[in-house]
C-alpha cells in the first residue's frame, strides 16, 4: 500500500516528502516515494516499502507511540499531496485536496497499526499473546517448568530428559511437532510442510523447522553445529572470520556462505532483516543489552538465549548439541555424536583420584588473577580426570559470572604449592615459555608447579570446542598421568 503512495507521489508532484526525523511514518512515506522517484515503478515502490517496512518497529507500539504514527504517516503525506506543510493552528481553512489526503492516509495508517498491533506475530502469523507477558526470568533457573505444556490440536507422546544438562527439556507431539523448553521460554518446532496452530500457549514461540538463516551470536553453539553438519543452517555470525578457531566456520566466512553481521551488542540489523534471518541465537550476556534483544524481536525475528555457559557439569555443555539438533532436524546425528563423548567420559570414570592439585587462570592486563569458581565446569573437568582444583570453596558473591578476580598475593597463597598450572588462554596468546610466565609476576618462580617445569597452557580453541568437552577431560587425565602434549587436544606443555 505504502508502495502505491511511493508511486502516486512520483507521478502527481515533484517535491518530496517531508524529513521528519525519528518519525517511522514519515520514513515509510518518504523511502517509498524516493525509491520511486529513482526507479519510476509501482514495482519498485512496492520492492522498496517492503525493505524499509521490515525495519520499522510496529509491533510494540504503545498508545503514545500509536499516535505520533498515525499523525506522522498523515502529515507526511498530506503534506506532499498538497505541495506544502500543514497548517499549524488548527483553526485555518484546510485546502479540500489535503483534506481528501489527511482522510485517505489517516485511514491506511490506521489499517497498518491494527495489523501490526495486534496479537499476531508477522514473522509466524500465530498468536503470541502479551509480549510482556511473555518476557522470562532474566536470571534463568527460578521458576523453569519442565512438564510438557498443552497445546491445542497436538497430542503429547513423550519427553527427552537431557542426562547431565539442566537447561532444557525436548518434549514430543504428535505429527512430528516438538517443544524445547529452555528455562521456563517455550519454542514449538513445527515440521516442515505442517500447518502453522493459530493459538498458542501464553509465552510459547513457533518456528519452522529445519530452522533456517540463524544469526550466531553464542559463539560456543558453533562447535554443535559443526559436530552435526549443519553449518549451512548458520546464514550469520557474530564474530567475524578472523575470530574463529573452528577451521570450518572460518572456511564458511572467507567463502562467504556465512556473513559477519555484528557482534551481539550492536547487530547490523538491516542484514538482519534483508537476509530473512530465521532466529538470533544469543549467548547470555545478550542480557546485558536488552534493547538490542527488543530491536531484534521487532524486526519479527525470535531471540533464542543459550544458557550453555551455565551449566555445571562439563558434558552439561556439549549436551545443548541435542537441543540444537532438534532445531535443525538432526536429532540422531545430535545424539550419535553425544554418545561418543559419553563414551569417553565412561572410559575415565574407574581411574581414582590422584590427589594432585590444579591451578587453573589467567592473567589480566591489570596484573589481577582471573580464576574460575569451584561451581565451574572447569574444576568438575579437573575433577573427573582425576586430580582435585585448588580453589575448593570459591565463590562469586558480586555477580552469577563464572570467574573472580584476585590479587597475585591471593593466588599464591592458593595455588603456590599446586602440582601443575594450566594457563587460560581462551582471551590472549597461549604462553611461549616459562620466562614469559615469570615476567607476568616473579612471585611465579617460587610456585611448585614453576620449580618442577609442570606449566601447561590450553590453546585459544578449548572455549571454542564446546562439542569435544570430553578430549578435554582425557588431555587433563593424561597431563596428571605424566603424559606428553604429543597425546592431547588443547593443552601444551610450557619450558
Amino acid at each position: 500500500m505504502c508502495g502505491f503512495i511511493g508511486w502516486f507521489l512520483h507521478k502527481s508532484m515533484r517535491k518530496p516528502a517531508p524529513k521528519s526525523v525519528g518519525n517511522p511514518a514519515c520514513a515509510f512515506v518518504r523511502c517509498a516515494y524516493q525509491f520511486a522517484k529513482l526507479k519510476s515503478s509501482f514495482e519498485t515502490c512496492c520492492a522498496a516499502f517492503i525493505r524499509s517496512a521490515a525495519l520499522m518497529p510496529i509491533r510494540k507500539l504503545n498508545g503514545k507511540s500509536m499516535r505520533k504514527f498515525i499523525g506522522g504517516f498523515t502529515h507526511a503525506f498530506a503534506y506532499s499531496f498538497v505541495r506544502k506543510p500543514v497548517a499549524q493552528p488548527a483553526r485555518k481553512p484546510v485546502h479540500r485536496g489535503f483534506a481528501l489526503a489527511y482522510a485517505f492516509a489517516f485511514v491506511m495508517a490506521a489499517s497498518v497499526l491494527l495489523a501490526g498491533c495486534s496479537g499476531i506475530d508477522s514473522h509466524t502469523g500465530i498468536d503470541v499473546g502479551n509480549a510482556a507477558e511473555n518476557s522470562t526470568d532474566p536470571q534463568g533457573s527460578a521458576g523453569f517448568a519442565s512438564e510438557p505444556p498443552e497445546i491445542s490440536g497436538l497430542a503429547y507422546e513423550s519427553s527427552m530428559k537431557p542426562a547431565y544438562a539442566e537447561g532444557f527439556d525436548i518434549h514430543y507431539y504428535s505429527d512430528g511437532y516438538t517443544v524445547i523448553d529452555v528455562r521456563n521460554q517455550r519454542y514449538l518446532l513445527v515440521p516442515e510442510g505442517m500447518p502453522m496452530p493459530r493459538k498458542l500457549p501464553q509465552g510459547m514461540t513457533a518456528m519452522q523447522k529445519p530452522v533456517q538463516n540463524i544469526y550466531l551470536a553464542a559463539s560456543s553453539a558453533m562447535a554443535l553445529f559443526n559436530a552435526i553438519d549443519a553449518l549451512d543452517h548458520i546464514r550469520f555470525s557474530g564474530t567475524d572470520k578472523n575470530g574463529w578457531q573452528i577451521e570450518a566456520a572460518a572456511a564458511a566466512m572467507e567463502e562467504g556462505r556465512i556473513a559477519f553481521a555484528g557482534k551481539y551488542s550492536a547487530p547490523d540489523y538491516e542484514a538482519l532483516a534483508v537476509g530473512n534471518c530465521g532466529l538470533a541465537i544469543e549467548s547470555t550476556m545478550i542480557m546485558h543489552s536488552p534493547e538490542v534483544k527488543e530491536k531484534i524481536e521487532e524486526l519479527g525475528i525470535s531471540v533464542f538465549i543459550d544458557y550453555s555457559s551455565y551449566e555445571s557439569h562439563p558434558l552439561g555443555r556439549t549436551e545443548w548439541i541435542r537441543l540444537y539438533g532438534a532445531m535443525v532436524d538432526k536429532q540422531e546425528e545430535a545424539d550419535a555424536f553425544f554418545a561418543q563423548q559419553e563414551q569417553i567420559l565412561a572410559g575415565l570414570e574407574t581411574i581414582e583420584e590422584t590427589e594432585k592439585t590444579v591451578a587453573f587462570f589467567f592473567i589480566n592486563a591489570a596484573g589481577q588473577v582471573s580464576v574460575r569458581t569451584s561451581g565451574d565446569y572447569i574444576p568438575k573437568m579437573i575433577e573427573l580426570a582425576g586430580g582435585r582444583y585448588v580453589f575448593d570453596d570459591l565463590e562469586n558473591t558480586e555477580n552469577k559470572m563464572a570467574s573472580v578476580k584476585i590479587s597475585m598475593e591471593q593466588f599464591y597463597e592458593k595455588a603456590a604449592d599446586a602440582d601443575y598450572l594450566i594457563y587460560n588462554a581462551a582471551i590472549e596468546n597461549p604462553l611461549r615459555s616459562i620466562k614469559e610466565l615469570e615476567e607476568k609476576s616473579s612471585l611465579f618462580r617460587e610456585f611448585k608447579a614453576v620449580k618442577k617445569g609442570n606449566v601447561w597452557t590450553t590453546d585459544k580453541y578449548m572455549y571454542q570446542a564446546s562439542d569435544l568437552t570430553g578430549e578435554m577431560i582425557r588431555d587433563i587425565h593424561t597431563m596428571l598421568m605424566g603424559g606428553s602434549g604429543e597425546e592431547m587436544m588443547f593443552l601444551m606443555k610450557v619450558e
